[in-house]
């Protein structure tokens, strides 16, 4: 497995974790982050989102579908431009932009990871 298909790997896992607990304890996550409780249905149907997402990101990094993390990357990043206009516009709290650093966090070690391999490849053509 690449190291860019290995950080994808990573995301993905985080993504399971972080989509099961939504899933089967919302409250107890929500809890940990200081965001109210609810008995709504939305917040299980984010973490099944998010599972689906993370099926995406460990599939692609099984196969080693190199396409994919590269468009993985920008949208990744946008999720900190949504989580900012969220919290400035007054319609989620600011603990929700841990979420989006942590997106960010793994875009860019996958970016790397990617820029990493091109400079090889044209090492090896040279």
């Amino acid at each position: 497995m690449s190291y860019a298909a290995k950080t994808l790997l990573a995301f993905g896992i985080y993504l399971l974790g972080l989509g099961s607990g939504l899933v089967f304890v919302p409250n107890l996550m929500l809890g940990i982050f200081r965001i109210s409780s609810t008995s709504e249905v939305w917040i299980r149907v984010v973490g099944m989102l998010l599972l689906i997402l993370a099926s995406y990101d460990i599939l692609a990094a099984r196969a080693e579908f190199r396409p994919f993390f590269v468009w993985s990357v920008p949208l990744r990043l946008s999720v900190m431009a949504f989580f900012l206009a969220y919290v400035l516009l007054g319609f989620a709290p600011p603990i929700l932009l841990l979420f989006a650093i942590i997106d960010v966090a793994f875009a860019t070690w996958t970016w790397t990871a990617l820029r990493g391999e091109d400079s090889k490849r044209l090492e090896r053509t040279a």
